[in-house]
């Protein structure tokens, strides 16, 4: 990582959350799940020998924010005891840098504790559209939102009167956490009716990987987010599996995670080499499969516009590597590397760096991922006669 200004500190909560971030996703539950690297991760990847040529320092893109510049605009704010944040937030958004983004502490605490499964909240994920309005994406079942009878598609007006059009998905997050028991109103519009419902917030906690049965002996794994733990559950659930029967690794609405879970999920079904190359600041490296996966299992994964970052990491590998057939509608296109940088006053900017690509060489920041063949509803269905056509299945 490169060395932060002299006026900034290295953060100690760093160590707990991101290192490197792949994503800072449009859609986000306030989970706070993102794509990122985690510091021992980073660090175990610059000393594996698997890292290309470091290249000059690169220009900076365009639509990316520079990070002197955010840091020294929060140094200014702060000695002239003004918010570091909101200084910085604010070089952050005239900068154009789309996934750029700046934490409080709190904001960046509840981050990492995402990255773990586990938060407080209400249970709904945020959308947020070209025109800065705000939606509700998903609702978790059975949590706080779902049982105040909020659906996908309700458009977020207010959260406890602050108006939220117009706002990064990160701050809508921090208005919508806080401690459990406490209660928070949301004004919103359905139909063209508006709404007003009072929500208390609780712990919550999310599976990130789940397992069914099909008939004829599919296995469907479910990733709902790449948080810690689920990279090596989807490996034993792929153990689990009947032998020789087909795997649909399902990664719909999957907004990403970590990129170490999301390497060990590719390395199930892969006997090591290239998952995706990276570049930081112009810096080279590469991502590698561990060996040893099952590599005969027929298998498809099942995408949409919901398949965000890491997820679509893992789509372009197994893909790019002849290893699974994409089934479903094109993916977010999120492909874009973030790294933070401690600022004075302890909040946390997100700033992009770099970009990632396939092992075959794809850029998917903009573009997402186009699977072999497209399929709406009954994707399931398509899916099974894939696999039926590739010698598995009813």
């Amino acid at each position: 990582m490169p060395a932060l200004p002299a006026f900034c500190h290295r953060p100690r909560d760093l160590s707990r959350g991101a290192v490197l971030t792949l994503a800072f996703l449009a859609a986000v539950g306030t989970a706070g799940t993102m794509g990122c690297w985690d510091r021992e991760d980073a660090a175990a990847a610059a000393l594996s020998g698997r890292t290309g040529a470091t290249a000059p320092e690169a220009p900076r893109a365009a639509g990316t924010a520079d990070r002197e510049a955010v840091a020294r605009a929060a140094a200014e704010a702060v000695a002239e005891g003004k918010s570091g944040k909101k200084a910085a937030q604010e070089v952050v958004s005239r900068s154009g840098d789309r996934w750029g983004t700046v934490y409080d502490q709190g904001e960046y605490a509840a981050f990492t504790e995402g990255l773990d499964g586990h938060w407080t909240g209400v249970g709904l994920w945020a959308l947020r559209g070209g025109d800065g309005r705000i939606t509700v994406d998903k609702v978790q079942p059975a949590g706080p939102a779902a049982r105040a009878g909020l659906r996908a598609g309700d458009r977020l007006l207010s959260v406890d009167g602050h108006a939220v059009t117009g706002l990064a998905v990160a701050d809508v997050i921090s208005l919508l956490r806080g401690e459990a028991g406490t209660p928070v109103v949301l004004n919103l519009s359905r139909d063209g009716a508006d709404l007003t419902e009072t929500v208390r917030r609780e712990q919550l906690r999310t599976e990130p990987v789940t397992v069914r049965q099909l008939s004829g002996g599919i296995t469907v794994i479910k990733v709902a987010s790449f948080t810690r733990g689920s990279g090596e559950r989807v490996r034993a659930a792929v153990r689990a599996a009947p032998p020789g029967a087909g795997v649909m690794l399902d990664l719909r609405g999957n907004p990403g995670g970590l990129v170490a879970e999301a390497v060990t999920a590719a390395s199930a079904f892969l006997d090591g080499g290239l998952v995706a190359t990276y570049d930081v600041r112009g810096d080279q490296r590469a991502l590698y499969a561990e060996p040893g996966g099952d590599t005969a299992r027929p298998l498809v994964a099942l995408v949409d516009g919901g398949t965000m970052s890491a997820a679509e990491l893992v789509t372009g590998a197994l893909q790019d590597r002849g290893r699974a057939v994409a089934v479903g509608s094109r993916t977010f296109g999120k492909g874009s590397v973030q790294m933070p940088t401690e600022l004075p006053d302890g909040s946390v900017a997100e700033l992009t760096v770099g970009t990632y690509r396939t092992p075959g060489g794809r850029s998917l920041d903009g573009s997402g991922i186009t699977p072999d063949l497209a399929a709406g509803e009954g994707v399931e269905e398509r899916a099974a006669q894939v696999l039926g056509g590739l010698g598995v299945g009813p």
